[in-house]
């Protein structure tokens, strides 16, 4: 029986999405802006990178052609062949989102079915019942922030407070998440993450979509710097996910990086977290090394949207994307002849955008494998075409609105 992996390069959009401007995002183009700001010398950073974006092996494979497919406009300085070694595409994402677990669900076969609530932008920015009930429910002194903020902005203001007074730092974004940032030791790594238990249900009736634990550890004195610890609480998703349906047919399954929560551990297998894209993606190759027959590596790679996107770091964002393609020829060495690979994003986050959040973009989409026959695949009107193609390849029933194209 085949095997399939897909990796999830998070934010790596690829402009183009129809319907960017009720978003705020219209000419948001991830990748097609860091690549014109690399072809220009304007990614270039003394130790870490230099000149035109270097991704010859995600070029080999299509992916100038797909982002011109998605803006009519080929990657600035990246090579373009005429004719690509992989399956090459764009996917347009019908959930009303641009944030992780909508485009995570779509991809996995389920777009979401509602509407995300959202905090409004103001502060207070959490309704006082709600904030009443968590420090009622938790036990706390009170909370810090209640408001729109970026991560590490937000640890550096109150930080020190927080650390005096025992209450955590609330805030949220344009995303439908609560997030809570606490000090790993005087706060407590394990009551941080009992606490975003206990707030999890009490944001359901609102719909929000995540909340997320954010830890940090660090000294008034010294500063404070966020760990690798971060846990999010999602709400379960759609049933009938692919990996619902590999759970169905008893298939061995291998989550790698944040996949386990962003599908709130339900049927995502062995789960496996480590920290930064280079750990995920060696954890990711052990996996499809030792998967069985039939089985499914499903990987997230965070640091682009993270540690690049959100912090609108586009030499780093550049860096993160070459280093990637340097491990391409590793992900093919590995896949048997019945194998398939498919490569793609759950949203963008352009990093010359204005903000610090997820832009509203299609995504590319790359197929390779020994059998797999190399061309077009089109525009697909949902992520959903990745997970109903991905099940047929596997022998599972079809299930929801995605239409498999043929990797044969």
């Amino acid at each position: 029986m085949p095997r399939a992996l897909l990796i999830v390069l998070d934010s790596v959009g690829a402009g183009g999405a129809p319907d960017a401007a009720a978003f705020g995002d219209e000419g948001a183009d991830t990748l097609g802006h860091i690549a014109a700001a690399c072809a220009s010398g304007g990614a270039d950073r003394q130790g870490l990178r230099r000149g035109p974006l270097a991704i010859p092996n995600l070029a080999r494979l299509g992916l100038s052609q797909a982002c011109e497919l998605s803006t009519g406009r080929p990657l600035a300085g990246v090579a373009r062949p005429d004719e690509p070694l992989g399956q090459w595409g764009v996917a347009r994402e019908t959930s009303i989102g641009k944030d992780t677990p909508s485009g995570h669900w779509e991809i996995a076969g389920r777009p979401v079915p509602f509407a995300w609530g959202y905090f409004p932008n103001t502060h207070p920015a959490f309704p006082p019942e709600l904030v009443a009930k968590i420090v009622a429910a938790a036990k706390l002194p009170g909370i810090l922030g209640d408001s729109h903020a970026s991560g590490t902005a937000i640890i550096e203001e109150l930080g020190a407070e927080h650390v005096a007074s025992g209450k955590p730092i609330l805030y949220t974004s344009v995303d439908s998440v609560l997030q809570i940032a606490a000090h790993e030791e005087t706060f407590g790594l394990e009551r941080l993450y009992e606490l975003c238990r206990i707030v999890r249900p009490l944001v359901d009736p609102l719909r929000i979509g995540r909340v997320i634990a954010r830890p940090f550890v660090g000294t008034p004195d010294g500063g404070f710097t966020r760990t690798g610890n971060r846990k999010d609480f999602a709400i379960p998703p759609p049933d009938g996910t692919i990996l619902d349906r590999l759970a169905g047919a008893s298939r061995a399954i291998v989550t790698v990086g944040k996949i386990g929560d962003i599908f709130a551990h339900r049927h995502t297998g062995r789960e496996i977290k480590p920290h930064g894209n280079d750990a995920v993606l060696t954890a990711t190759l052990e996996a499809l090394r030792a998967l069985p027959d039939g089985g499914f590596v499903f990987s997230n790679l965070v640091d682009f949207d993270t540690e690049y996107g959100h912090r609108r770091d586009v030499a780093g964002y550049a860096a993160a994307i070459e280093a990637f393609d340097r491990r391409v020829p590793e992900i093919e060495a590995l896949l048997g002849p019945g194998d398939v690979a498919v490569v793609t994003a759950d949203h963008g986050n352009d990093p010359t955008w204005s903000g610090t959040d997820h832009t509203r973009e299609q995504v590319p989409v790359l197929a390779f494998g020994p059998a797999v026959v190399p061309g077009a695949i089109g525009l697909r009107t949902t992520f959903a075409d990745i997970g109903e193609t991905l099940a047929a390849h596997l022998g599972l029933p079809g299930s929801g609105p995605g239409r498999p194209w043929s990797f044969c």
